[in-house]
C-alpha cells in the first residue's frame, strides 16, 4: 500500500514548525527522537557557537528515488539530514552530509538515493559545528513528495523571471507572493525556467509607480549594482533568499532549475566582451559566466557531477514515474554569438543548444519510454527576441524559411518526427508574459515536423512586458496571449501581470491539462491534450 500524504490541517501545522524551526526557535524534541542509527544529536545551548540556516533548505533534481536536498549555514560546519515518512519524525533515517565551508559560500547539499516511491518524505536539516563538535544547529525542515512507479496523477508548475527590471521584495506588497501562490496549490515539483536572479539589474530602495505611489524595496549592498565579482553574484541568490514566500516554497517544492542570460548579463554569450556600458570595470562576459555559473551550482538544489562544479552539465533529463521525463535544456553555455541569425548552413556561429546536446537531447528523446515528453526550454521557439537593432538572443529571426539557429530547431523537429516520438510539449519563459502557441506544418514555412503545442509563463517577480511578434517559420498560431496587445511596457508586479503554469496528467486517461495563471492563482487559460497512442 502506498503511503497517504497528511490532512491538509497537518501538513499546515508540519509547515509552521518548518518556518519556527528555521527562525531559531529550537525545537528540542525533534531531535530527541530516536533514529535508526541511534539517538540523534543534543542540542547544545551555546548560542554564539550555534551554526544558524538563515536561508532555509530546499531540494530538487527530483527523479524516480532520489533528490538532492540543500541548505546553507552561516559558518564551517557539517551537514546532517534526517529524513521519516512520518511528520512526526518516527523511524526516522540519518545521513551525514558534506561540510560546509568558505569555497562554497558554506552552502552544502546532499543526494538521497534509494528513497521509497510514491511517498510524502518528511526531512529535517541540521549544521555541526567543525570546531565544536558538540554544538549543532537548530533544525530546519521541509517535505516532499516522490513519484509512484505506477501510473498516478502528476501535477507540478513552471515559470520563469525572479526579480527583474527593478521590482524587488516589497514588504509592503506581501513580498514575492506569487510563490506563495504556487506553493498553496501543491504542486509535484516547479521548473524555474531561468533568470532564477536578475545579475545585471540593481534593486533601487523605492520606484516611483505612474499613479505616483511608490514601491519600496528590501536593499543589500550586493544588490545595489550590476555583479561582477563572486560575492555579488552569491549576493543576488541571497537576496531572493530573503524572500519569506520563496523559503517557505522552496521547503515544500522540489525544483528543477535552468539558467538564461540574467543569471550573469542580458543577452550574454560566450566570447562576448562588454562596450557601451560604464556599469562594468570587468569587460570580459565569459570570465563573468564562471562566476555565475559557480554562484548558480552553490545556490541551486542541483545535483553535482565530479569534484567541481565546472563538471556540472546544466543540461540534464528527469524520470517522474511512467507517465512523465522532463529534458532540460541549457541554451547559454554552448550558443554561439547572437547575430542577424541568417545564415543559410549551420556553423559554430549558428549554434543554439550546440551539437553534444543536441545528440543527447535526440538521444534521451529517442530511448524515452514516458508518455509525455516535457522539453523545457528557457526561451521560447517562435518568438522574435532582438538583441538590439539587428540581432536576434533566441531561435527565431524573422519570417522566412529556416535559417540561422533555426537550422538547428528544424533538424530537432525534424528527428522528432521521422523517428515517431510522440507526445512532445515545449515549456518555455524569458518574454515576460504568458502565452500558448500551436506549431502547425500546414502553416509554416519549415513544414518536415509533427504539430506540437509550445506555452510559455512567467514573469514570477518582474516587470511585464510584451507581447513579442511570432516569426511565421514554424507556423506558430496564438492560441491564448494573457496581456494587451498595447500594454505599456515593464509593468510592476502590483498590476496582477505576473503569470505561471501548471501542468496535470490525469493517471486514467493520460491527458494533459495545461493551464496559465495570474498572481492570484486564477485561471486565464486551460486545455486537455490527449496523448498520441
Amino acid at each position: 500500500m502506498e503511503f497517504k500524504p497528511p490532512a491538509k490541517l497537518n501538513r499546515r501545522q508540519f509547515l509552521l514548525t518548518s518556518a519556527l524551526t528555521g527562525g531559531g526557535i529550537v525545537a528540542q524534541n525533534l531531535l530527541s527522537q530516536s533514529t535508526v542509527f541511534g539517538k540523534a544529536p543534543a542540542i547544545i545551548t551555546s548560542e554564539k557557537m550555534r551554526p544558524s540556516i538563515p536561508y532555509g533548505v530546499a531540494c530538487g533534481d527530483i527523479s524516480d528515488d532520489s533528490i538532492i536536498i540543500w541548505s546553507k549555514s552561516d559558518r564551517p560546519a557539517r551537514m546532517i539530514v534526517e529524513y521519516s515518512t512520518h511528520e512526526s519524525f518516527r523511524r526516522v533515517q540519518r545521513v551525514f552530509g558534506p561540510e560546509a565551508l568558505e569555497d562554497s559560500d558554506f552552502t552544502a547539499r546532499l543526494n538521497l538515493n534509494n528513497l521509497p516511491p510514491g511517498q510524502q518524505i518528511f526531512y529535517r536539516v541540521t549544521f555541526q559545528n567543525l570546531a565544536e563538535r558538540n554544538i549543532y544547529s537548530a533544525p530546519f525542515t521541509g517535505t516532499f513528495r516522490t513519484p509512484s512507479k505506477y501510473k498516478k496523477d502528476i501535477f507540478f508548475a513552471w515559470g520563469g523571471d525572479t526579480a527583474g527590471q527593478g521590482w524587488g521584495i516589497n514588504p509592503d506588497f506581501g513580498g514575492m507572493k506569487i510563490y506563495e501562490t504556487m506553493r498553496k496549490m501543491n504542486p509535484d515539483f516547479f521548473i524555474h525556467s531561468g533568470d532564477n536572479i536578475y545579475a545585471d539589474g540593481p534593486i533601487p530602495s523605492q520606484v516611483t509607480l505612474d499613479d505616483g505611489k511608490i514601491w519600496n524595496n528590501i536593499t543589500t549592498p550586493e544588490k545595489s549594482k550590476v555583479a561582477e565579482t563572486l560575492a555579488e553574484f552569491r549576493g543576488n541568490y541571497k537576496y531572493n533568499l530573503m524572500d519569506e514566500n520563496i523559503k517557505r516554497f522552496n521547503a515544500e517544492v522540489p525544483i528543477l532549475s535552468q539558467w538564461d542570460d540574467h543569471e550573469t548579463r542580458n543577452n550574454w554569450y560566450p566570447g562576448q566582451i562588454i562596450i557601451n556600458d560604464d556599469r562594468y570595470t570587468v569587460k570580459d562576459v565569459s570570465l563573468l559566466a564562471q562566476r555565475a555559473r559557480q554562484a548558480f551550482l552553490e545556490y541551486m538544489p542541483i545535483q553535482l557531477k565530479g569534484d567541481q562544479t565546472d563538471n556540472t552539465k546544466i543540461y540534464r533529463s528527469f524520470c517522474y514515474g511512467p507517465l512523465l521525463e522532463i529534458f532540460m535544456l541549457d541554451e547559454r553555455t554552448y550558443r554561439g554569438p547572437n547575430t542577424t541569425n541568417r545564415q543559410t548552413e549551420q556553423s559554430k556561429d549558428t549554434d543554439f543548444l550546440g551539437s553534444k546536446q543536441l545528440r543527447w537531447l535526440k538521444r534521451q528523446l529517442q530511448q524515452s519510454k514516458a508518455t509525455w515528453k516535457v522539453i523545457a526550454s528557457d526561451m521560447p521557439l517562435g518568438l522574435l527576441v532582438p538583441d538590439g537593432s539587428t540581432n536576434f538572443e533566441a531561435w527565431a529571426n524573422g519570417d522566412g524559411p529556416a535559417l540561422g539557429r533555426e537550422l538547428e530547431l528544424a533538424d530537432l523537429l525534424r528527428f522528432i518526427k521521422r523517428n515517431f516520438i510522440k507526445n512532445v510539449v515545449w515549456l518555455t519563459a524569458d518574454v515576460h508574459y504568458a502565452a500558448a502557441h500551436y506549431y502547425d506544418p500546414a502553416k509554416a514555412q519549415f513544414t518536415d515536423f509533427k504539430p506540437f503545442w509550445e506555452f510559455v509563463a512567467g514573469p514570477l517577480n518582474a516587470g511585464t512586458f510584451g507581447p513579442n511578434k511570432l516569426d511565421n517559420t514554424f507556423g506558430p498560431q496564438v492560441k491564448f496571449l494573457s496581456i494587451p496587445p498595447d500594454m505599456k511596457a515593464n509593468r510592476p508586479p502590483s498590476e496582477g501581470l505576473q503569470f505561471f503554469g501548471t501542468v496535470k496528467i490525469n493517471s486514467y486517461t493520460t491527458v494533459m491539462t495545461v493551464a496559465l495563471h495570474n498572481l492570484n492563482g486564477d485561471t486565464l487559460y486551460s486545455i486537455d491534450l490527449p496523448p498520441e497512442k
